[in-house]
């Protein structure tokens, strides 16, 4: 359910905060990058998949002779609702700091 996405780059970004402190490059461009991919996984990717289905809904409803009712079905599981993303960054921060204290 969490994005595992938002987790992998909100835990980076953790990692490298805590490590390095928020005052450094690296934190900032591990920032910028857990931004990108999150707005991705929510926005673009989400709505890509939206189209996708309503695509697969109207093939579906072609006559058989129609040339594009025989195309493959496209993958219409793609992105992740805000509330996933935002499970998954707080799942990554989890992680980042545990494995901070445990080290």
């Amino acid at each position: 359910m969490p994005s595992s996405h938002s987790a992998t780059v909100t835990a980076l970004a953790a990692a490298i905060g805590l490590q390095e402190g928020l005052g450094g490059s690296a934190f900032a461009i591990a920032l910028v990058l857990a931004c990108v991919v999150m707005y991705d996984a929510s926005g673009v990717r989400l709505h890509a998949g939206r189209q996708a289905e309503l695509l697969n809904q109207i093939v579906c409803e072609l006559p058989p002779e129609h040339p594009v009712s025989s195309v493959r079905p496209l993958r219409d599981s793609l992105g992740h609702t805000p509330f996933q993303v935002l499970a998954g960054s707080i799942l990554g921060c989890i992680v980042a700091f545990l494995m901070r204290t445990s080290s």
